[in-house]
C-alpha cells in the first residue's frame, strides 16, 4: 500500500514540526547500515530500516522530545502522519511509542487516523503498539466506539481485524467478554497466520483474569477454533 495514496492530511502544528525536525536530526547520524539490512530482513522487508538498536532509538527520541510539552490531538495526527510518511521504520516506532504515551490527549476523532496507520505499512511491530495501547484506551475511554471495533473485526485487512481482536489486551476484569468470544469466533476461519495467533493472544491474555472462562470457551468451540489458536489460548493454563 502507498502510505501517501490515500492518507488523512496532517494538520497544521508547531509541535510537529519541531518533533519532526528534531527527529530526522538525531535519528539519522544514528544509522547503522549492517544492523539496517538484517533488521529489514528479519521484519520480511517490510520497511527499510535506519538500523538503531531500541535501547538506542528509545534515549535518542528522549533527546528529542526533551522539552517539546504536551502534545493536543491535533499534534498527536500531525506527528504520526507524518512518521508513516518517512520511509525508515524506526521513524514509525516513534510515532507508535508516542501515541501510546499520548493516548489520552486524543478522542474518538482520532479512529480514523489510528485505522490509516495500523492499515498502512502493516505488520505487527506497529500494529500491536497501536491495538493494545491506543485503540484499547480510545475504546476505554467512549465506549460507543466499540461498535467501530465490531466493523473493524470484519475489515478486509488483516490488520484492522488484529487490531479489533487485540484492543482489549489489558482490560483484564473490564473485559467484554462478548465481544472477545464473538470476535474470535467470528474470524476463527481466517487464513492468515496472524489473525489466528492474535485470536489465541488474546484468549490466552484473558485468561490470566478468568481461566475457567477460557477454558470453557475453547472447548466449546471445538474445531471451530484452529489448533494454533486453541494452542495459544491454553499455553498457559
Amino acid at each position: 500500500m502507498n502510505p501517501a495514496a490515500d492518507a488523512p492530511v496532517p494538520p497544521d502544528s508547531i509541535l510537529a514540526d519541531t518533533v519532526l525536525e528534531r527527529l530526522v536530526a538525531v535519528y539519522a547520524p544514528a544509522a547503522d547500515p549492517v544492523r539496517a539490512a538484517g533488521a529489514a530482513a528479519y521484519m520480511k522487508d517490510v520497511a527499510p530500516f535506519l538500523g538503531i538498536p531500541t535501547p538506542e532509538r528509545r534515549a535518542l527520541s528522549r533527546t528529542v522530545l526533551a522539552g517539546a510539552g504536551r502534545p493536543e490531538e491535533a499534534d498527536c495526527t500531525a506527528i504520526a502522519l507524518r512518521c508513516w510518511r518517512l520511509p525508515e521504520r524506526e521513524y514509525q516506532y516513534f510515532a507508535a511509542d508516542y501515541l501510546r504515551r499520548y493516548a489520552g490527549r486524543c478522542t474518538s476523532g482520532f479512529l480514523p487516523v489510528l485505522h490509516h496507520l495500523v492499515t498502512t505499512v502493516p505488520w505487527w511491530d506497529t500494529v500491536d503498539v497501536l491495538a493494545a495501547h491506543v485503540a484499547g484506551p480510545l475504546v476505554a475511554a467512549d465506549p460507543a466506539l466499540a461498535r467501530e471495533m465490531d466493523r473493524w473485526i470484519d475489515d478486509p485487512s488483516l490488520w484492522a481485524a488484529r487490531t479489533a481482536l487485540l484492543h482489549q489486551l489489558r482490560y483484564r476484569e473490564a473485559t467484554d467478554t462478548g465481544r472477545l468470544f464473538g470476535y474470535c469466533l467470528r474470524r476463527a476461519d481466517h487464513p492468515d497466520f496472524f489473525v489466528r495467533k492474535a485470536i489465541g493472544w488474546a484468549l490466552r491474555e484473558y485468561a490470566r483474569t478468568d481461566p475457567a472462562a477460557v477454558r470453557d470457551f475453547v472447548v466449546g468451540a471445538g474445531t471451530r477454533l484452529s489448533p494454533l489458536s486453541a494452542r495459544e489460548a491454553l499455553k498457559n493454563l
